[in-house]
């Protein structure tokens, strides 16, 4: 029997129709039953621990004043339970990591929102881009990398840690041809950029973005705008970089000045390259990966927080991906 004494959080902790309820009952095989100020979850054991370490961790949320979103179940389910979206069970952590991991919620505040890491991946990887002035996270399309990344940029900028924000990518042809777009350069490299818009969008006021901006201490850009440029006193990130040739990244990586922070994103199941074009990221992963002030972090299936089934697709692609 679970105790929870301040009856309005515990009506926020059910949700609406008791949903939040529900979908802790059809995803770990159990039942709740509310009786007053208590709930009783009912099933197998293994089962109703993790039950009572969620419900646990969200009414604990509440108690700040913090409201429970979908995201947050998530979260609780991958942090606190060791499951996935689903309710099955995720690898553990080795033990040191999970040390780690036990030390402390992690908040990455913006103008618009607090992100926090919904998964023991997300959550290495946000520490090591706070800790590292140099950062890699490498892993499938939905894990976060690029979100956290910006995040973390939109933070230090706010707290001064550094003066400006610049976003990169490749603009690789994907089948389609810029030339056959209509408009100017800027509107054929605009649609590469958006993803990194909508990530802005989400931590700043639209206003503030469009001056930011306009002033350029936001910065938008295909990666061959960064050539002979150096980058001091920002936060840089490099998205979908999988896609850039070995010695773009050269050149990227050298653009790093005195008080810069840097990330590189990038999918290696998704390159884009011509056949026999050496990728860029993989190429820095194998050059860099002894030296200890660069940190590396990788993102599975496991790590997905967009829709279930985008895990699933990601597995049957891996499953079905040559070996070797």
């Amino acid at each position: 029997m679970l105790d929870f004494p301040d009856n309005r959080l515990l009506i926020e902790l059910c949700g609406e129709f008791d949903r939040n309820l529900a979908d802790i009952e059809q995803k770990l095989a159990v039942q709740i039953l509310r009786r007053g100020n208590h709930l009783a979850v009912i099933g197998d054991a293994f089962q109703t621990e993790a039950a009572s370490k969620i419900l646990h961790s969200l009414y604990g949320r509440l108690e700040a004043g913090r409201p429970v979103e979908p995201g947050d179940i998530d979260r609780a389910y991958r942090l606190d339970a060791g499951l996935d979206a689903t309710g099955a069970s995720l690898t553990r952590a080795p033990e040191g990591q999970m040390e780690m991991f036990k030390s402390g919620k992690i908040e990455i505040r913006t103008r618009k929102k607090t992100v926090e890491p919904r998964t023991a991946a997300q959550k290495a990887y946000v520490q090591n881009l706070f800790h590292n002035e140099l950062g890699f996270g490498i892993g499938p399309a939905g894990t976060g990398k690029t979100y956290l990344a910006v995040a973390v940029g939109v933070n230090m900028f706010i707290e001064g840690h550094v003066d400006r924000i610049i976003l990169s990518r490749p603009a690789v042809e994907a089948g389609e041809k810029l030339g056959y777009l209509p408009g100017d350069m800027k509107d054929k490299v605009d649609p590469y950029m958006q993803p990194l818009y909508d990530a802005l969008n989400d931590f700043l006021p639209g206003k503030q973005l469009a001056k930011l901006i306009e002033e350029k201490r936001i910065e938008i850009a295909p990666l061959a705008f960064m050539r002979g440029r150096t980058l001091a006193n920002a936060f840089v990130v490099l998205d979908e970089a999988q896609n850039a040739t070995a010695m773009q990244m050269k050149m990227f990586l050298t653009r790093l000045g005195e008080g810069s922070r840097m990330v590189i994103t990038g999918d290696r199941s998704q390159v884009d390259l011509p056949r026999g074009v050496t990728s860029g990221l993989a190429d820095a992963e194998r050059l860099l990966k002894t030296i200890p002030s660069i940190s590396f972090n990788y993102f599975t299936a496991d790590d997905v927080v967009r829709h279930p089934l985008v895990a699933a697709i990601i597995k049957a692609y891996d499953a079905d991906a040559p070996q070797g």
